[in-house]
């Protein structure tokens, strides 16, 4: 899963950056409202961590544009303001969860991990594939109970993945939400990723639909 954030102090920015890493996303962070509002509107991103208090351009202005350009990926607003008209100003602006600094990172992973969930249309902090399982709180992986380790991009790639189950994925797809901007775009890592993955999982856990990209079917074992 790939994040913006969009934060202006330069501390807070690196905290935000090295801990989300840490829990397994790809980030990406820009420091002022007009390279946030650039990278929001071109590249593709699972959800987006935006201060308000933003130099060039504020963070509700910068919201307001992207959803005026109809981009509809969740967005967290941070703000050092706590006043109420300020939180009612978000939301109207189109932003889908908030909170007043300071806060604990625990809370803002628990309401990322949910905003990208509910993005997807998954209620359940538990994906499930077949046998396969992937708790998003914790990030292990198990197989008919089984736990199974995977090395964090392998992780990422099946998370994706089962967070869009039952839908066609595309190779660039997956490039663009799995990895930061920096990342050489022209890689073929992402067949070798799902041999891994099949190899761990059962060959059958990823479907290739030749010509289009990749698939998790629908099914669940509790509904078989």
């Amino acid at each position: 899963m790939r994040i913006l954030v969009v934060e202006d102090e330069p501390t807070l920015g690196r905290q935000l950056r090295a801990t989300l890493e840490g829990a397994g996303y790809a980030v990406d962070l820009a420091t002022d409202g007009e390279d946030g509002h650039y990278l929001g509107s071109t590249e593709s991103y699972d959800a987006i961590i935006l201060d308000l208090g933003l130099p060039e351009i504020d963070g509700l202005t910068v919201l307001d544009r992207w959803r005026k350009e109809g981009r509809d990926m969740p967005v967290l607003v941070l703000t050092a303001r706590d006043s109420w008209s300020d939180k009612v100003a978000g939301l109207d602006a189109g932003a889908d969860d908030y909170l007043a600094k300071p806060f604990q990172t625990e809370e803002l992973i628990a309401r990322l991990r949910a905003l990208i969930r509910r993005a997807s249309g998954n209620a359940s902090s538990e994906l499930v594939a077949g046998d396969v399982r992937l708790d998003t709180r914790s990030g292990k992986v198990t197989k008919a109970g089984e736990p199974v380790k995977l090395t964090a991009q392998e992780y990422k790639l099946l998370s994706y993945l089962m967070h869009h189950k039952g839908k066609v994925v595309s190779r660039t797809e997956l490039i663009e939400h799995i990895y930061d901007q920096d990342f050489d775009r022209d890689s073929n890592t992402i067949e070798v990723f799902v041999t891994r993955i099949r190899k761990k999982l059962g060959t059958d856990i990823i479907t290739t639909i030749r010509g289009l990209g990749y698939s998790l079917e629908e099914s669940d074992p509790a509904n078989a």
